[in-house]
């Protein structure tokens, strides 16, 4: 009897002990490291207005980095944030690079402040340049927000050399992925943001999106491929099926992690039709 209790305080001991232990582990991880991701542990949240063009593509919607196919007329751009900070313009340029888009703003509580280095920047060395809205639709309606990027930084004049003002739609990284509206919601919300940039530029905005986040949040809705050019984001060898609406891209992400600074991406073009589709 004796011995029975012993085994049994024993194996009570060992079970402690390795509690103790997976405890230990758990603590210790670093939550931002590829193993508590695979392990499906929490990351930490970015802070408001750190968000970029991308942010969630390579995570959601396929692998990064992957050659792309170059059979295709286009021509070589690059979109920054204050992630890149003050960008050598110069350098971008002499390694082909033609266009550029510049965050301008975030929400209605965020403005980059590396714009005006990286939107004049661009322009300085002979890029067409343009500027581009991070969309949250969770915290102010979508032509509060409009306003709010065309009064800094977001709007167009008719020099060749300014492109269209982009509105980027995906992943929420501050929370669910179509930032709690339904569907219905969503594109109403899009819609709103969509008129009142063009009520107050006379262009229509460019539309930056993923076709997985499209269908999951808008229902793959079609409604504005009649108007509004669209860049689409895909890490991949082709551009794949496209959202509802849009028999062709204006412009493609294809990598975050391209040969020189920014994300790169393709105009479906000539450098000259760039500049002929900048004029409107």
């Amino acid at each position: 009897m004796e011995s029975v209790r012993i085994s049994i305080t024993a194996a009570i001991s060992r079970s402690r002990f390795l509690a103790a232990g997976l405890l230990l582990a758990v603590c210790s991880l670093d939550l931002n490291s590829p193993a508590a991701s695979a392990a499906g542990e929490p990351v930490p949240v970015p802070v408001r207005g750190s968000a970029r063009m991308g942010m969630g593509v390579a995570a959601h919607d396929g692998q990064d980095g992957v050659p792309v196919d170059t059979r295709a007329t286009h021509t070589e751009g690059v979109d920054v944030s204050s992630h890149q900070g003050n960008v050598a313009w110069s350098t971008l340029w002499n390694s082909g690079v033609r266009w550029a888009y510049a965050k301008a703003t975030e929400g209605t509580y965020y403005k980059n402040p590396y714009h005006p280095q990286q939107y004049g920047g661009s322009y300085d060395v002979g890029m067409v340049r343009g500027a581009y809205h991070f969309a949250t639709p969770d915290t102010t309606g979508g032509a509060a927000q409009a306003d709010y990027f065309v009064d800094h930084g977001g709007g167009w004049s008719e020099d060749a050399r300014t492109l269209p003002g982009a509105l980027d739609i995906e992943w929420n990284p501050y929370g669910p992925s179509c930032y709690g509206k339904s569907r219905a919601a969503m594109i109403t919300w899009i819609r709103d943001f969509l008129n009142r940039y063009k009520a107050r530029t006379g262009r229509d905005a460019v539309i930056y999106t993923a076709t997985s986040w499209w269908t999951e949040c808008t229902g793959n809705y079609a409604g504005f491929g009649s108007t509004n050019p669209l860049w689409i984001a895909r890490y991949a060898s082709t551009v794949g099926t496209l959202p509802a609406g849009w028999s062709s891209y204006t412009m493609w992400q294809y990598t975050s992690s391209g040969p020189t600074v920014g994300d790169h991406d393709r105009f479906n073009g000539s450098a000259d039709r760039l500049r002929t589709f900048s004029r409107g």
